[in-house]
């Protein structure tokens, strides 16, 4: 997956002139942070190289992983076309990006952001190139919801991981109250990101929200750690992307975890693929997690037709309808 052109060449342009030694300082302070989960008050992108650094580094993995939820909302609910978005921790607008793509007709967006630097630079990457009237507001995105106005499609990506513990439940609360028909989290794939999926899953089920996306039920988890249920996407890396992190591979496989939970029901339920499927000569293996609530593997030959044929077909993430034989 790449960015849409719009949006990588103005990451482009905010990155022209950046020293390369001070932008793979910056890019390495802002991965440990990420991958120590550090919660000691100061904002993960407060200064200015480190923004860049994300636009550099991070910005495309991201950008895939809230594509890939968003598609499985558009899949879940093929008629939802939202107008509206209110995205907390908006970063520099990746969601923002991501669901005009998706969804053209999108009217109107406010993005919630403390850092001042991040709201900068999100506000010039969107000059002139979103349709929809964008509304950038400072604030911390546990104290400062109350102000907001609802909106059809409210997101909440990789913020959860920064946050205190102690604090989510009012927050995802608050974050439903918001929501006029569907709200999307997404966080790192990791054991630690999809206990925070499972705990949000569990608040907003309890509060009669319908789960879309990623599970075909509203039961618990079937998985038992320490296995645990998260995705990849495939991302290209530009040539400053490579330089900046000293890698040689073009790619990498951004790990994420997600639950999109909505006010109204799917309509079709259908089971899906939860790890990389096993294929050899005539035979495909796919871990799924069923709509009865259950999870584990199933195995498909060329007796079973068609449904061989959509399991062949399948990915890790995808949807499978065992009932119909098409996915």
């Amino acid at each position: 997956m790449e960015l849409p052109a719009p949006l990588r060449q103005a990451v482009d342009r905010a990155l022209e002139n950046v020293p390369l030694p001070v932008l793979r300082q910056a890019a390495k302070a802002l991965s440990d942070r990420y991958r120590a989960e550090l919660r000691d008050g100061r904002l993960h992108m407060a200064q200015d190289m480190a923004v860049k650094a994300y636009l550099a580094t991070r910005l495309p993995a991201t950008y895939a992983a809230v594509r890939a939820s968003l598609d499985a909302v558009n899949e879940a609910l093929p008629e939802f076309a939202p107008k509206t978005l209110l995205d907390v921790g908006a970063g520099p607008g990746t969601v923002l990006w991501a669901t005009a793509d998706l969804w053209p007709g999108l009217q109107q967006a406010v993005l919630l952001e403390a850092s001042a630097a991040v709201r900068k630079v999100g506000e010039a990457l969107a000059a002139d190139a979103i349709a929809a009237r964008i509304a950038w507001q400072a604030g911390d995105v546990t104290i400062d919801l109350d102000g907001l106005q609802p909106a059809d499609l409210v997101t909440c990506a990789y913020v959860l991981d920064e946050i205190a513990p102690a604090s989510l439940p009012k927050m995802v609360d608050r974050l439903w109250q918001l929501t006029t028909d569907t709200l999307l989290i997404v966080e790192p794939g990791t054991p630690a990101g999809w206990q925070r999926v499972l705990a949000v899953r569990r608040q907003l089920t309890e509060a009669g929200a319908h789960v879309l996306a990623p599970c075909p039920h509203e039961d618990p988890c079937p998985l038992i750690p320490p296995d645990w249920c998260h995705f990849s996407r495939r991302v290209a890396r530009s040539r400053l992307h490579r330089l900046a992190k000293d890698a040689e591979v073009p790619w990498e496989d951004e790990k994420f975890i997600y639950v999109a939970a909505s006010r109204q029901p799917a309509p079709v339920r259908a089971a899906r693929v939860i790890a990389p499927p096993k294929t050899g000569s005539g035979k495909a293996a796919l871990k799924l997690c069923r709509p009865d609530g259950s999870a584990g593997e199933t195995l498909f030959s060329k007796r079973d037709g068609e449904l061989f044929k959509a399991a062949r077909r399948s990915d890790w993430g995808d949807v499978l309808d065992t009932a119909q034989g098409f996915g």
